[in-house]
């Protein structure tokens, strides 16, 4: 058979009956809306925000005797994480209880002194006196309790201690907030100083990904553009663009909030992503299997009463298996998403051998 010259999709009809079309196995499919195109692919990883993590140290030094949680684990804030065995601690609560001791006996000469007072027996400079010495010791009660709770005692434990007045020295380091342990830097029987960092944890309700930009790219992309991971279904849109070029890979850092509590995600992770953008008005997502090119321009096959339409859209973008087209589509349309090699040599002129 003589191929024309030339095809034109202008008002092309493919004259075709439904017992033809069973007989090619011609399959149709709804025409599907598409909000975005992908732009391109770029590496990330997954972070926590800085003010969603934590450093947890020993508020003493001592003697570690126990760990109780794991990297892995979920705390919350108050649970015990380890023990230490600290003697700065003993005297601590001594010079806390001495403080408390002294901080009664002065209450004692404040009360006396007052009914002295109004019994005119001691004159009001002494009456002073009194008072400044009393509000003296409480301020050095009060320091050697904050310094307790500094320490890592609780307000019970320190409670308990006034009750009991016996001295110990075993810490309970606690989670300050509700988490998962990142990292364990202590080891059991290891002798830590103060302010020796022991855990890692961070409150995982909010993630985000650090994106590496290439800057000749950089464009083409704007602050509340969506990302998606590849593979999967979790999203995030972009909610900054950095300011500075890395000089060794002359990158740009995207930062993208993570859409919701994905369960797919760790900290520290890296991750490929593609950056999408708003798609056009009139777009649509289409199988690749559904587009036909010929003289370079694509075509797709729409479903009428007489057979298939021939009609020309723009590609685009790709979406792994589906190309974003647009095109002179209303939106409710049927096209040919399988046979479309045979329909594209009906039109040609071919037959069906191509």
């Amino acid at each position: 058979m003589v191929v024309a010259a030339a095809v034109s999709a202008q008002d092309a009809q493919i004259r075709i009956s439904q017992q033809q079309i069973e007989n090619l196995d011609i399959k149709t499919a709804a025409l599907v809306p598409s909000s975005t195109v992908p732009l391109f692919y770029a590496p990330g990883k997954v972070v926590t925000p800085a003010d969603r993590e934590v450093l947890v140290s020993s508020s003493q030094p001592g003697l570690v005797t126990r760990l109780a949680a794991n990297v892995g684990d979920t705390v919350h804030k108050g649970q015990v994480l380890a023990q230490l065995r600290s003697p700065e601690l003993v005297g601590l609560q001594q010079a806390f209880l001495t403080a408390t001791s002294e901080l009664h006996l002065s209450g004692l000469e404040r009360s006396r002194d007052q009914k002295l007072l109004q019994e005119g027996v001691i004159a009001e400079r002494r009456w002073q006196e009194t008072q400044t010495q009393h509000s003296a010791k409480a301020a050095r009660a009060d320091e050697a309790r904050q310094l307790l709770l500094l320490a890592g005692m609780s307000a019970a434990e320190i409670q308990t201690l006034v009750q009991s007045r016996k001295l110990g020295d075993s810490l309970q380091i606690r989670a300050p907030i509700d988490g998962v342990v990142l990292e364990r830097m202590a080891n059991l029987g290891a002798r830590l100083d103060i302010q020796a960092p022991m855990y890692r944890i961070a409150d995982l309700a909010e993630l985000w990904l650090e994106i590496s930009i290439p800057q000749e790219r950089l464009s083409s992309v704007k602050v509340g553009d969506r990302v998606r991971l590849e593979p999967g279904d979790i999203s995030a849109t972009i909610s900054l663009l950095g300011q500075s070029v890395n000089a060794d890979n002359q990158t740009v850092l995207a930062r993208a909030l993570v859409d919701g509590k994905p369960q797919g995600l760790r900290v520290g992770q890296n991750v490929n992503v593609q950056i999408l953008q708003p798609g056009l008005p009139g777009g649509f997502s289409v199988p690749n299997s559904a587009l036909s090119q010929n003289e370079g321009r694509s075509y797709v096959f729409v479903r009428n009463a007489d057979g298939f339409a021939v009609i020309e859209v723009t590609v685009n973008g790709k979406q792994g298996s589906d190309s974003l087209i647009s095109g002179a589509l209303a939106g409710n349309e049927q096209i040919a998403v399988k046979g479309a090699v045979a329909l594209k040599a009906n039109w040609l002129g071919l037959g069906s051998d191509e």
